[in-house]
């Protein structure tokens, strides 16, 4: 796996969860959709305000609806009640090594009021389970930071 030595673009999403839906929010708010799981009724808002999102941005707001989701799962699996007010925040980098162009994520888990270990147990079996994590597991560096307070 490459490192990346220049970044060229970053695409930043915050995503956080309510009783409804997700919502992913874009860098620059160029990028907001209201997010439903599978099996739900579709709730989909799709709005883009100028400059429009990049592909960055788009795969971020994927790749965190899917992940939170994810954390749902593992946090329900363990009997752990989820503070209303989690989030996730991925950066998603286009960057180049020479002539080669690559991408690189940064997550940042907010998880306020749980215990630092569990948090990270969560965080951390949610990438073992996210369909989007799996199909860039060992392609693209990927750092997880985990904030508990």
């Amino acid at each position: 796996m490459s490192k990346i030595e220049k970044v060229l673009a970053t695409g930043k999403t915050n995503t956080t969860v309510n009783n409804t839906a997700g919502a992913s929010r874009g860098h620059y708010d160029s990028l907001n959709i209201q997010l439903s799981s599978p099996g739900a009724k579709p709730a989909h808002v799709f709005s883009a305000i100028q400059p429009h999102p990049t592909a960055e941005q788009l795969f971020a707001g994927a790749w965190s609806a899917c992940y939170i989701a994810a954390i749902g799962l593992v946090a329900k699996e363990k009997k752990v009640t989820l503070p209303p007010n989690l989030a996730v925040e991925i950066e998603v980098d286009l960057g180049q090594t020479g002539q080669a162009y690559f991408i690189q994520a940064r997550f940042n888990v907010s998880v306020p009021g749980l215990a630092q270990e569990v948090a990270e147990a969560i965080a951390h079996q949610a990438h073992e389970i996210c369909p989007y994590s799996k199909a860039t597991r060992g392609n693209i560096d990927v750092g997880v930071t985990v904030v508990t307070s």
